[in-house]
């Protein structure tokens, strides 16, 4: 199991080769871009090719591209309306396919394993419409993914639509054989549960989002500062044969220089026994 850190830590900055190399003093041995476009923004040549440039330069791996969650610069602040490929209106899903296929070019200039994709928002529920809608998505994408290298990976959210169950049969009924699941940890604690959420879907977990909470809201909190065991959580995790990493996927915070976020990273790692 590879160690590796989302970007999503430095959400509030741009990107640069600094905050990456921070990263990595701090034992990352691969990187998730969190696709945003006021911190890596996907929608710029010249950004995204200063960020593979380093990636060239540096024997770190870019592991896996976060699809984003808006269209703006604002995280949706400035009224734009959630990426959202499984909406009721067809021109929302249209331009949220446009949007992840934006960010799917930056796989161009650097080798990327694995796509992060969300289906829906909270509100979201699992019905045979949203099930069409997710089956499209799913092979609309991955006919842009597959010349890219890459895998799509579906990640289980706080969502109806996205529950473990729901996640495995749209793999199954749509025979989605070369896509997995991305098992964020985080919101596993706060839905089914850590140890459950991986016997239920070990078979087709090949990334993990690692973060802790109080099992209550999406705090995406450094391992050991919630209420997460995270001794039968990794337990449980290392079951998942086709895992190729774990991502601490932390919230930012403004107080923390990129120092910090090194040193927060470096104890988690050794916390958690990479």
């Amino acid at each position: 199991m590879l160690k590796v850190i989302s970007t999503h830590v430095f959400l509030h900055q741009r990107l640069h080769p600094a905050l990456l190399e921070a990263l990595v003093a701090g034992g990352a041995q691969a990187i998730e871009l969190f696709a945003a476009r006021q911190h890596f923004d996907y929608a710029s040549r010249a950004h995204v090719k200063e960020i593979a440039d380093w990636f060239r330069a540096n024997p770190v791996e870019s592991f896996s591209l976060h699809m984003p969650l808006f269209s703006d610069a604002e995280m949706g602040r400035s009224g734009a309306p959630a990426v959202n490929v499984i909406h009721p209106e067809k021109s929302r899903r249209i331009d949220a396919m446009d949007e992840i296929k934006r960010a799917l070019e930056a796989a161009e200039q650097m080798p990327l394993r694995f796509l992060i994709l969300h289906l829906g928002e909270r509100e979201d529920r699992w019905n045979p419409r949203t099930i069409e809608h997710a089956m499209t998505a799913i092979e609309h994408l991955q006919a842009f993914a597959r010349p890219l290298g890459m895998k799509l990976l579906l990640e289980n959210i706080q969502n109806e639509v996205t529950r473990l169950e729901h996640l495995l049969e749209i793999l199954s009924i749509g025979h989605f054989k070369d896509a997995g699941i991305c098992l964020d940890v985080g919101h596993a604690h706060i839905g089914e549960g850590v140890r459950a959420s991986i016997e239920e879907a070990k078979q087709s977990i090949f990334s993990a989002h690692i973060h802790d909470n109080h099992g209550l809201k999406d705090e995406h909190l450094w391992p050991g500062d919630g209420t997460i065991d995270w001794d039968d959580g990794m337990e449980a995790l290392r079951t998942a044969h086709h895992l190729a990493g774990g991502v601490l996927e932390i919230a930012p915070r403004l107080n923390d220089s990129p120092a910090a976020v090194s040193q927060q990273a470096e104890a988690c790692f050794d916390k958690l026994g990479f």
